[in-house]
């Protein structure tokens, strides 16, 4: 298990996610890598844009079967499973804009779950990998 402490700076984003792409959990990866690699993006770019959050902890762990991610945040409290997902048959011109990041993480991932406790947004997703 590796767990990761980062500060929300705007503007780093991209050096977040690329510390957590690198990590022994996700490196190793073959075909489930660009998967993670979308999920880390979008949840790493809204906890940094949008949450007002002091820090985020991550923790990854991994075994034969699948790997989880845990990101933990002080933000303001965010449960993106009961945002209303967006409607993928409308044509592009009449859809709204924003939301299908979070769509994507969840149609992407094999588990997702979220608790607001002890003032921190605990998002959890997990991807079923192949060994």
């Amino acid at each position: 298990m590796t767990k990761l402490h980062f500060q929300p700076i705007q503007g780093k984003a991209t050096q977040i996610v690329d510390a957590i792409l690198h990590t022994e959990e996700i490196a190793s990866l073959t075909s489930e890598r660009n998967i993670i690699r979308l999920v880390v993006e979008e949840l790493i770019v809204n906890i940094v844009n949008y949450s007002g959050s002091d820090y985020i902890d991550i923790e990854l762990m991994r075994d034969k079967d699948s790997i989880t991610l845990c990101f933990r945040d002080n933000g303001i409290p965010f449960n993106p499973l009961e945002r209303v997902m967006p409607d993928t048959t409308l044509p592009l011109e009449k859809r709204q804009i924003g939301g299908l990041g979070i769509y994507l993480v969840i149609k992407k991932t094999d588990a997702i779950s979220y608790e607001y406790t002890n003032g921190e947004n605990i998002l959890t997703v997990s991807k079923k990998i192949k060994s």
